[in-house]
């Protein structure tokens, strides 16, 4: 990741999840709506990493998505994001998921931020904090 550029992420949807009972018998296939959540929250992840104290990024609009080819349950999926805009307020990124390097969604995503006042008391991020922490011991170089 490249907090508040770009960011990488992997998720396999397991077999025995239980919406694969209903989507679809006899043809399991990850739902769009999920394919777009995992893009999503890897675009919200960079976006929470480049200023934590803006607040929690949180989508609120998809303004284009296209599904291209079906995504099977067990199968790897590549979740990339690249942050076009970002704002105090709003934000903007443009993601994708690939299997076996094929593109099989891609979307525009919005997004506005929550407040860190208006979450739970005992709300936090480990993987946000794993990454923060990890940064804070070894910093971004300069390069040329």
């Amino acid at each position: 990741m490249e907090a508040g550029q770009r960011i990488h992420g992997v998720k396999t949807m397991h077999p025995d999840e239980d919406v694969f009972r209903d989507h679809f018998p006899g043809f399991p296939v990850v739902p769009g709506v999920l394919l777009i959540e995992m893009m999503a929250q890897t675009a919200g992840k960079c976006l929470d990493a480049e200023n934590p104290d803006r607040g929690k990024a949180m989508l609120v609009q998809v303004r284009k998505a296209s599904f291209r080819r079906w995504v099977r349950p067990g199968i790897r999926a590549d979740i990339y994001a690249e942050i076009k805009a970002s704002a105090p307020a709003f934000a903007t990124a443009v993601c994708r998921v690939a299997v076996e390097e094929r593109d099989v969604a891609e979307a525009e995503l919005f997004f506005s931020f929550v407040p860190r006042a208006e979450l739970a008391a005992d709300y936090h991020d480990e993987v946000l904090e794993r990454y923060l922490a990890g940064r804070a011991v070894n910093p971004p170089r300069e390069t040329d």
